[in-house]
């Protein structure tokens, strides 16, 4: 968690006006983006000299935010990337709490020795970094930001352009303002963004209203073939074998809010999405109550994240992971069902 400490110890580092890595994790969503180019604007602003960096790449809906063309992905030029990261007096984590979470990017992080901060808001923060700006109760790491620029006292460096970030990482990790991590706090920090003249629909236009033929018709078919509905325990999931992604040309991001849609199913509590690639299944896990999908990543597959909302995997076949994964529903049942 955050004291007013940490905010004294991260100031006097920036006070330093060093060199910036900022790193987000592998597999980068809108929250990853948007909190890592929202800050590095931030930090242009208050002359802190700074360097984006990716671990591998990410959708095309996402590319639009002001700074991207300076991003760096890790996974299309380690060579550059390490020499950054080795140049750098700091380095920034961005919503993530692990090293594990940055994927092969992390050996280069870790060896280069330099002092890290953290800004987050997800549970249970690893300890490698010198400093940690956490706040799990948070709707995302765009949030996080923008209140550590207020506590730094930096409101007058919060521009045009680190807004659209900011709002872009809040509006998707959040659901559109719609999952329970929304507060009163969280719509006044909206409201600011909006009053530094950023237009709102651009972000739900660019992001939302930007899908390709090909993904429309993988979602269609995910959801009219390979939704399965345990109604008995109010679970619903959808897997997608590799197989069947290349059939529908995937890209990066092509499969995004899938395992909300099955939680919008009537009845349905908790939810799951499966997909395969490269022999790994990666797991993405919804909630809505009491039921702790953190905690049940956590323990059966090499997971976490927040109670409502975690991701895990399994070096398991298809088949086999899915089996797992309905036994171990049918286990929870009653809870899952209770949890409303």
């Amino acid at each position: 968690m955050f004291t007013k400490a940490s905010v004294i110890e991260i100031k006097t580092l920036l006070d330093a006006r060093p060199k910036c890595a900022i790193v987000m994790h592998r597999g980068p969503d809108g929250d990853a983006i948007g909190s890592s180019l929202g800050w590095h604007h931030i930090l242009r602003k208050q002359g802190i000299d700074s360097t984006v960096i990716a671990p591998d790449a990410y959708p095309d809906f996402l590319k639009w935010m002001p700074g991207n063309e300076g991003v760096m992905v890790f996974e299309k030029n380690r060579e550059k990337v390490a020499e950054v990261i080795n140049e750098a007096d700091l380095i920034f984590c961005l919503d993530f709490n692990s090293p594990d979470r940055m994927g092969n990017l992390k050996d280069t992080v870790i060896e280069a020795h330099k002092p890290m901060v953290v800004v987050d808001h997800h549970r249970q923060p690893a300890d490698f970094a010198q400093s940690y700006y956490v706040d799990d109760t948070a709707s995302s790491a765009a949030e996080m930001i923008y209140r550590l620029n207020k506590a730094l006292g930096w409101k007058k460096h919060l521009d045009h352009n680190a807004a659209i970030c900011l709002y872009t990482g809040i509006v998707t990790d959040t659901g559109s303002f719609r999952f329970s991590s929304v507060s009163p706090k969280l719509m006044r920090i909206a409201s600011r963004l909006m009053e530094t003249g950023m237009d709102h629909t651009e972000v739900y236009r660019n992001v939302f209203d930007s899908q390709s033929v090909s993904r429309l018709k993988l979602q269609g078919f995910a959801i009219s073939e390979k939704l399965e509905v345990m109604e008995d325990a109010a679970a619903a999931f959808i897997s997608l074998t590799q197989e069947e992604l290349q059939r529908f040309n995937y890209q990066k991001g092509d499969t995004e809010g899938l395992v909300n849609q099955a939680l919008s199913i009537r009845g349905i509590n908790m939810a799951a999405f499966f997909s395969e690639k490269d022999g790994l299944i990666k797991i993405s896990f919804r909630s809505r109550g009491s039921f702790d999908v953190n905690t049940f990543a956590r323990n059966h597959f090499e997971g976490g994240g927040h109670s409502m909302a975690a991701g895990g995997k399994s070096e398991l076949a298809m088949n086999e992971t899915l089996d797992k994964f309905r036994k171990l529903v049918s286990e929870n049942a009653e809870s899952i069902k209770a949890s409303v």
